[in-house]
């Protein structure tokens, strides 16, 4: 990566976090999400740094069709109500591009800066597709509770579909970015960054003995950041 690509990155991710915050349809989500609100900030954003115009309408299409404005993004952990999956995204989104040209200037002086390029777009669609494999994923049940009152009411909660087939959670959501962007089987650097964005919280024993071999790529130390941030500190 370049000094001059850089500096394209930090004006390009500038721009996006000026147009996300424009919108600022992100506090208070939890209670009255405005879901399409937040569809048209997903598709000036994508708009905005996507070149492939044609898989840029396959990326919105497809959101819009697994429905990942409305699904939550757990059970009963962060994002757990609906829409949670597209607000936790999103904060994980703005996260990544705030914090971005502060560890790719860092990471420039190690070793590995010669090996890979970025773009605002690599950030943006690894952060925003990092958790496809939750949408659609979840179904409403309904348990007895008593109120207030003492009275026992039907009260939903969320459960894992049971039809459901998943290769794992960051790869499920590499196969399904796939889908809708499939040029982007050449780009390693971001199916890593979706593929490992949990960490060694997913990976089994044997995994784990090569899992230092990421960690050359500032892409999946960035979306495990922003990602635990969003979660950790924003409840979202």
């Amino acid at each position: 990566m370049t000094t001059e690509e850089l500096e394209k990155l930090c004006s390009d991710t500038a721009a996006l976090v000026a147009i996300f915050e424009k919108y600022d349809c992100i506090a208070n989500a939890n209670v009255n999400a405005d879901i399409e609100k937040m569809k048209a900030l997903v598709k000036e954003m994508a708009e905005a740094c996507i070149e492939n115009k044609e898989e840029c309408a396959a990326f919105l299409k497809w959101m819009e069709d697994h429905e990942f404005y409305t699904s939550p993004a757990s059970t009963k952990f962060h994002g757990n109500f609906k829409s949670g999956l597209c607000v936790h995204s999103l904060m994980v989104t703005y996260q990544a591009l705030k914090l971005a040209p502060a560890i790719f200037a860092d990471w420039m002086k190690s070793k590995a800066a010669g090996k890979f390029t970025f773009t605002a777009e690599d950030i943006f669609v690894s952060a925003l597709a990092h958790d496809f494999c939750k949408a659609g994923f979840y179904s409403t049940s309904y348990k007895n509770t008593k109120d207030v009152f003492g009275n026992w009411v039907k009260t939903p909660y969320y459960t894992v579909k049971s039809d459901v087939r998943n290769l794992g959670h960051g790869n499920e959501s590499v196969l399904l970015l796939l889908e809708a962007m499939p040029s982007y089987i050449k780009k390693r650097p971001v199916i890593e960054a979706v593929s490992r964005h949990m960490g060694f919280s997913d990976l089994k024993k044997k995994k784990k003995m090569n899992y230092s071999n990421f960690l050359s790529n500032p892409l999946v130390l960035l979306i495990q950041f922003a990602d635990q941030s969003a979660s950790g500190w924003y409840d979202f």
